[in-house]
């Protein structure tokens, strides 16, 4: 029995390249004393900075801004490495600063190895080097157990990105869509606007979703990819609360 026309077609989950350039980068008031922050490199207030603010918030991206910056710099002509936070260890704290005099700390939070942030910490203040931190979280919040480090990271300056306005929320829609090779109409960028959860984490889950959507139904976006994409969120997050609710 051929069944092709009565089933959508799978979609294969090709990987797409976002652009993080700082001509890709949207500036508003949630993200302006961000940008100014990592832009200011090397005139910081000190040796390192951090940028915070929730997940898909741009933390990445002008972490990368930064990392171009550097690179461009006379004395600084390499790659500034990126490193989660939870990487660090007591093996490789004194390495990372022979090799890097600039480095990236992404996904800061109190449960890396404390004892290695606190001897990679002294290192950079003390001989010399520049570290920029993101995480969800300022640092002066997070729970550090060891009061050593606590108390330095408590003088780390840290700037938030807060949650978008109307205008960067548009400029991210259309970013996350051209990443993906559409053009999204403003008909649906307006009826996403009207219709989605306010955040930076919920835009790229549901551009994903409308993509998947279009594919697996051979149908350019419209409203009604936009409505169906919204609707299987909505289930999806309904389905993991009634999971979660299982657990009390």
């Amino acid at each position: 029995m051929n069944q092709k026309n009565d089933i959508s077609q799978l979609t294969l989950d090709f990987p797409h390249r976002p652009s993080l350039g700082r001509e890709d980068f949207m500036v508003s008031p949630c993200n302006e004393e961000a940008v100014r922050l990592v832009e200011s490199w090397p005139l910081w207030p000190f040796f390192a900075v951090c940028i915070y603010g929730a997940e898909s918030s741009g933390k990445t991206h002008l972490a990368n801004v930064f990392a171009n910056n550097v690179a461009n710099a006379t004395n600084y002509p390499y790659r500034i490495p990126y490193l989660k936070a939870s990487a660090i260890t007591m093996e490789n704290f004194r390495p990372l600063f022979e090799q890097h005099r600039c480095l990236i700390i992404e996904d800061l939070d109190d449960k890396i190895n404390q004892e290695a942030l606190f001897h990679l910490y002294n290192l950079y203040r003390d001989e010399g080097g520049n570290i920029l931190f993101t995480s969800q979280q300022a640092p002066a919040r997070l729970n550090f157990t060891l009061p050593d480090l606590r108390s330095r990271m408590n003088i780390v300056p840290a700037v938030k990105i807060s949650e978008p306005d109307d205008e960067l929320l548009s400029a991210l829609l259309i970013k996350l869509f051209t990443d993906r090779q559409i053009t999204p109409t403003p008909e649906v960028i307006n009826y996403i606007l009207n219709n989605m959860q306010r955040s930076f984490a919920y835009a790229k889950k549901l551009v994903a979703e409308i993509d998947n959507v279009s594919l697996s139904k051979k149908r350019a976006v419209t409203v009604s990819i936009v409505k169906e994409a919204i609707n299987n969120l909505n289930q999806t997050e309904a389905a993991q609360g009634d999971l979660f609710s299982n657990f009390f």
